[in-house]
C-alpha cells in the first residue's frame, strides 16, 4: 500500500514543459532531418530537372544503364542517343542520368618511368 502511495506522489512531478516535454525534441528532430535529408535531396532533384529541360543537341549524358553518347535529337519524352557512327538509340527523357565527364587521363611519361 505504501508502495502505491510512493508511485502516486512520483506521477504528480510534472516537467517543467508540461504537455509539450515531448513536442519539443520531436520538432527539433524534424527540424534537424529536414536540413540533412530533404533539403539536399530536393535540391538535387530541382537541377536534374532543369538539366533535362535544356537537353540539346550535341550534349554529351550518360544513361541509367551506362551508356554514353550525344543527344542528336530531343522530341518530347524520347532523346535519340549517337552513340557511335550512326547508330543512334531511344532513350526516355527520364532515363538520362546526367552530362558525360569524361576522366581525366595522365599521360603515359608522367605516372614511372620504364623499368628495364
Amino acid at each position: 500500500m505504501l508502495a502505491l502511495l510512493a508511485q502516486a506522489s512520483d506521477s504528480s512531478q510534472q516537467s517543467p514543459f508540461g504537455a509539450f516535454g515531448l513536442l519539443v525534441p520531436a520538432a527539433l528532430f524534424f527540424v534537424i532531418f529536414y536540413f540533412i535529408v530533404m533539403r539536399p535531396q530536393a535540391k538535387t532533384q530541382n537541377q536534374h530537372k532543369a538539366f533535362l529541360e535544356r537537353l540539346g543537341k550535341g550534349d554529351e549524358v550518360v544513361t541509367a544503364g551506362g551508356v554514353v553518347g550525344k543527344v542528336d535529337k530531343v522530341a518530347g519524352d524520347l532523346v535519340f542517343v549517337e552513340v557511335a557512327n550512326n547508330v543512334k538509340l531511344r532513350v526516355l527523357k527520364a532515363q538520362i542520368q546526367g552530362a558525360y565527364k569524361a576522366a581525366e587521363e595522365k599521360p603515359a611519361a608522367a605516372e614511372e618511368p620504364a623499368k628495364k
